[in-house]
């Protein structure tokens, strides 16, 4: 299963150290390919590559290329996560609501 993160997800009010344990939790005991979802991923590539952001994400994709689970601040494609930020106090809600929609997928 592919886990589609949406760019504006990786800005703050988001907790890099929470983006990084959700992507590593997906990849390692999920085992699924994370991407980033982006129009012009070469800003935020530059920015997460230092901080050790990339270490679980496979690429990044166009708007609507890839299938899979969506992790969003919208709702824009079935299996979608809704969410305005990824933080400590919700990663864990985060992690069980895309362990369900892979269940519907």
């Amino acid at each position: 299963m592919t886990l589609i993160i949406r760019d504006q997800l990786v800005n703050p009010p988001t907790w890099f150290a929470s983006f990084r344990d959700l992507t590593l939790y997906c990849h390692v005991f999920l085992r699924d390919a994370v991407v980033i979802e982006s129009a012009d991923p070469d800003p935020y590539w530059r920015w997460m590559r230092p901080l050790g952001g990339m270490d679980f994400i496979e690429d990044f994709v166009r708007p609507g290329a890839e299938d899979g689970v969506h992790l969003d601040i919208e709702h824009n494609f079935p299996r979608t996560v809704i969410t305005d930020r990824i933080a400590p106090e919700n990663v864990h809600r985060l992690i069980a609501k895309i362990q369900h929609c892979r269940s519907l997928g």
